[in-house]
């Protein structure tokens, strides 16, 4: 049960006096739903403002505050602004200028009556000038401070009123106790929590304060991660050691690379431990990941457990469900699956098999997990794309399972070593970091959007030629709705030009209906497939060899590499086509230089995690996580093992969670909502 001492700060925003629908609808769309939100809302910068009697030229390009008497409004007429035309001390005229609501800037500034006015002075000509100026009544200097911190807004909040809602929420901030070793705060010279959140939000330039704030959330994560493996090496697991009847049988298509020899035995040696294994597997794109899972699944069947392999998608599901059964069904091995559309019958068919074991490897999507799947015997769960099966999920994972199965974690997403220890360190880790014979690099180009109706003709070049293609579409904004709309134009202009081989898949088909259509694509009824980043994970057609990605400046590095790596998965030479637009910001410049640069996906993630920061290094926000509110990339790079040291020190010699310092680290796990870490504590 979360500490009282914190029952404030999760408190809904609507406590927050001034808080109604209205402006909680707006916070909302900031993500800023509880007081502890408006907490860790913290500035991005700071405006300084000049008190001056009287403006001049000296002045241009600074925020002034000066006192004004309007004397003359000039109404909007076409595309004109309204203006208002008012004097200072000395008589300089200084023009105000609204291109909206004239109504409200004729109430807020009489003519006649003093007002003070800010904003940045411009020159237009001779005329100096203030673009909605915010203003207040003479003596309400405190309306404008000299010194204002900067807020990240949305329509209908103003950084006024956030101003006061953060000061708000910080007196409803208790004092907590400390949970960062004493020595370490006195060697950094952090405050305590309250004082510095305090000073984060009055003064945004202040790095020590962001830093022990920054710190603390390494911390949380650092400690949740290592309760998670002191509980896990507590756990009893089930040893499995396999006979060789079926990894013997297996006839592989192709000869095991020594980075999959190396992985396999890492984790046969773990699954033959009474301890349960947690191990990540890393591994490029095309490295031979799925292989290595399927040896370590037919381990556990052939000592008598089952085995479970969840799918980020069910499209991916499904594809691993196809291979698996066309594999391992004439050697006796028997594979089922389960996702959301799996109804009725067929799904209490499931339940059954799982029950009474004549199932031996289920794939599915999370339902695999979920309170009525019961197994008979699960040995062994494979995760497939870790980033989408969060700490948060592994915590709770291991919370309820008396007897945890093996845990394999599996990602294409190669991931930095920086983030490794703060998103993975309660796991041993394994990297494939060679590459199966014969694959030949994929050739990436960038070419602009201008030259558009050339790509196209060379994408009818390639399909004269008996190739397939993928082309991805841009992401218009984070709405389904808009990038499938984006998608659906583009097949449609396709189509007038290349006929009904062109297949279109997005967020917002049905199951069956994208499942049909990727069928069709991947036995070659269809020659182009038309997609949004539904294709990004783990969809295999060896004759696809072309990967047109448009919008790419609006994709991150990580994403465009998985997409990229959709092509190159045969014998055949590919090309990814990134075709990006006009206006290019320095980041997205650096990304599709490197892109052009290398297939290196580690050295890529690196990259990744420089230019996009950690909570995103997976081209998308990771699910079920808290992330980092305030730590940038580099922070968390140098505080994870600071972290890591002071949260061992904890464990090992303050004590645990019992110990007085303990105490204040259980609060600051609830504090960043790793509850599930305590729970292990009680339940272990």
């Amino acid at each position: 049960m979360r500490p009282e001492i914190l029952n404030p700060l999760f408190a809904e925003a609507e406590v927050v006096k001034g808080v109604g629908p209205g402006l909680s609808k707006a916070l909302k769309r900031l993500g800023l739903t509880r007081v502890i939100d408006l907490l860790y809302h913290l500035p991005t910068g700071a405006i300084e403002r000049v008190r001056a009697r009287a403006i001049g030229h000296e002045l241009v390009g600074r925020i002034v505050i000066v006192e004004v008497t309007p004397f003359e409004t000039r109404a909007a007429q076409g595309r004109a602004p309204f203006r208002v035309f008012a004097s200072d001390a000395d008589g300089n005229t200084l023009t105000l200028v609204y291109f909206n609501n004239p109504g409200w800037a004729k109430k807020s500034l009489p003519l006649g009556g003093k007002r003070l006015v800010s904003g940045k002075l411009e020159a237009y000509g001779q005329e100096l000038q203030i673009i909605h100026p915010e203003v207040a009544a003479p003596g309400k200097d405190a309306d404008l401070p000299l010194r204002e911190p900067v807020y990240g807004l949305t329509e209908g909040v103003t950084n006024r009123r956030m101003r006061e809602l953060a000061a708000a929420a910080l007196e409803r901030a208790p004092e907590l106790p400390e949970w960062i070793e004493p020595s370490l705060a006195a060697r950094e010279g952090w405050r305590a929590w309250r004082p510095a959140l305090a000073e984060a939000h009055a003064e945004p330039q202040s790095s020590q304060s962001r830093r022990r704030l920054a710190y603390d959330e390494v911390f949380a994560n650092q400690l949740a991660l290592m309760l998670l493996r002191q509980s896990a090496r507590r756990k009893r697991g089930v040893p499995l050691v396999g006979d060789g009847r079926l990894t013997g049988k297996h006839a592989l298509p192709y000869t095991l690379t020594g980075a999959q020899r190396r992985v396999i035995e890492e984790i046969r040696g773990d699954m033959a431990q009474p301890v349960p294994m947690l191990r990540l597997l890393q591994g490029d794109v095309g490295s031979g990941k799925t292989l290595v899972a399927l040896m370590a699944m037919l381990s556990a069947v052939e000592a008598g457990a089952q085995a479970a392999l969840l799918a980020p998608t069910e499209i991916l599901a499904r594809q691993h469900h196809a291979t698996l059964l066309a594999q391992l069904d004439s050697i006796g091995v028997r594979v089922a699956i389960l996702t959301g559309r799996e109804k009725g019958r067929a799904r209490d068919s499931v339940y059954m098999g799982l029950g009474d074991g004549s199932i031996d490897i289920l794939v599915g999507t999370h339902a695999i997990f979920q309170e009525k799947v019961g197994y008979k015997n699960l040995g062994l769960a494979v995760i497939d794309e870790q980033h989408r099966f969060g700490v948060s999920q592994r915590l709770l994972l291991s919370a309820k399972a008396e007897r945890p199965p093996h845990l394999l974690v599996m990602t294409a997403t190669p991931i930095p070593r920086t983030l490794t220890l703060t998103q993975y360190g309660e796991m041993d880790v394994s990297r494939i970091d060679e590459m199966p014979p014969g694959r030949t690099p994929v050739e990436t180009r960038v070419i602009s959007d201008e030259r558009l109706a050339e790509v196209i003709d060379g994408l009818g070049r390639h399909l004269a030629g008996g190739g397939q293609a993928y082309w991805v579409c841009p992401l218009v904004e984070e709405s389904d709705k808009i990038d499938s709309a984006a998608a659906e134009q583009r097949a449609e202009m396709l189509r007038l030009r290349f006929g009904e081989r062109i297949g279109l898949v997005h967020g917002r088909m049905k199951g069956p209906d994208k499942d049909s259509v990727m069928a069709a694509f991947a036995s070659g009824e269809l020659a182009v497939l038309v997609a949004t980043t539904v294709v990004e994970v783990g969809v295999d057609v060896p004759n696809a060899t072309l990967m047109v990605v448009e919008g790419a400046e609006r994709f991150g590095l990580a994403q465009l590499h998985q997409l990229r790596g959709r092509v190159g998965r045969g014998a055949g030479v590919s090309t990814c086509l990134l075709v990006r637009g006009q206006n290019l910001s320095e980041t997205a410049r650096a990304r599709l230089a490197l892109m052009r640069e290398t297939n290196d996906g580690f050295r890529i993630a690196e990259e990744d995690l420089r230019l996009r920061g950690p909570g995103e290094i997976l081209g998308t926000k990771q699910s079920g996580e808290a992330g980092f509110r305030v730590a940038s990339a580099e922070e968390v790079a140098e505080l994870a093992p600071i972290a890591q040291s002071d949260a061992q020190l904890l464990l090992d010699r303050d004590g645990g969670l019992a110990g007085t310092r303990g105490q204040a680290a259980r609060i600051c796990l609830y504090l960043f909502e790793r509850d599930q870490a305590v729970g292990l504590i009680r339940s272990g």
